[in-house]
């Protein structure tokens, strides 16, 4: 068989059909159909993931928003979830949650149709990706997610967050609170932190996907087409999220600051970094990071579960 079939024209395609790139589920390249089944797919997957894991989410922002001294105002996980609960109700802890709503769908989107197109590109004719491939792949999906929708997002969420902190909230809802942003700051108001979240995002895909792909691989071990189980999925997912939480929650927590209500006391993501060090030192680097844990290997777990689930239906009945 030619390796690279030849149109009517004559003309050789390098990128052709491979025998190797008719797979199903998350391993399966972006192209045509597959690209939108993965877009529709990923959308899927995001909101679902959320609305299970956005209070810790929710947690883990306030604890890195607190800082030392006379505004303190939280002494640990379990006091920041009490004193939510009394002062707003069980549904304080989900506050904002219509913003990563709004923003999960496009997300998730870009990040799986991202990694499907890099990898569909970087895969070998084994049907598998080297080591740099795999870094690849994930950390071009976490810069195009960071780009298009992880900053404008993360910026309105952790701005509602920190709002709610203040005696007199302002925001009165999604639309309102981000009309009420823009009109202030200007369009740069959605967009801050996009540094620091171009390295959070692209370092965490990168970590996730190759920890991800490496162990399916070695699940699989000589037999490519071995199914992988879909609580085995949940597991890798689980092994990749705590992989990526260890590697830059320093990066999420000065993300974090930047995009807070108080950002503009910060010149750059380099002067925030250096000011939480001189004023805090090394270990408010790492705040958050036990509710972080809990929700990023919940999260990588059950978004790599749906999603090769919604991948195998989808290739079933979607030809």
């Amino acid at each position: 068989m030619d390796r690279f079939p030849t149109s009517k024209h004559g003309f050789r395609n390098p990128f052709g059909q491979r025998p190797w790139m008719e797979q199903s589920g998350a391993a399966a390249p972006a192209g045509g159909a597959t690209g939108l089944k993965g877009i529709i797919a990923g959308g899927i997957t995001g909101g679902i993931e959320i609305c299970i894991t956005f209070p810790t989410e929710y947690v883990k922002t306030q604890l890195q928003l607190d800082e030392k001294g006379a505004t303190k105002q939280y002494n640990g996980i379990v006091d920041c979830v009490k004193k939510t609960v009394k002062t707003n109700g069980f549904f304080g802890l989900y506050r904002g949650l219509s913003v990563l709503l709004y923003g999960s769908i496009p997300k998730s989107a870009v990040r799986f149709g991202a990694f499907e197109t890099f990898k569909g590109h970087l895969i070998e004719p084994s049907g598998q990706l080297s080591t740099s491939g795999k870094l690849l792949a994930g950390l071009g999906a976490g810069i195009a997610e960071a780009i298009l929708a992880v900053t404008p997002m993360e910026t309105v969420k952790v701005k509602f967050i920190n709002d709610q902190r203040s005696p007199n909230p302002k925001f009165k809802g999604f639309f309102h609170g981000v009309g009420m942003i823009v009109r202030q700051e200007g369009m740069s108001g959605v967009y801050k932190g996009l540094t620091a979240t171009i390295i959070k995002q692209g370092s965490n895909q990168a970590i996730r996907f190759y920890v991800m792909e490496s162990l399916k691989e070695l699940y699989k071990g000589d037999d490519p087409s071995k199914p992988v189980p879909k609580m085995m999925v949940g597991a890798f997912g689980a092994v990749a999220g705590a992989a990526s939480v260890f590697g830059n929650t320093p990066i999420d927590v000065v993300k974090t600051r930047m995009q807070g209500l108080e950002a503009s006391k910060y010149k750059n993501t380099m002067d925030c970094a250096v000011k939480i060090w001189k004023n805090e030192g090394p270990f408010a680097f790492y705040k958050g990071t036990v509710p972080r844990l809990s929700r990023v290997c919940l999260d990588v777990a059950i978004t790599f579960m749906i999603y090769d689930s919604f991948m195998e239906l989808f290739n079933k009945f979607w030809r």
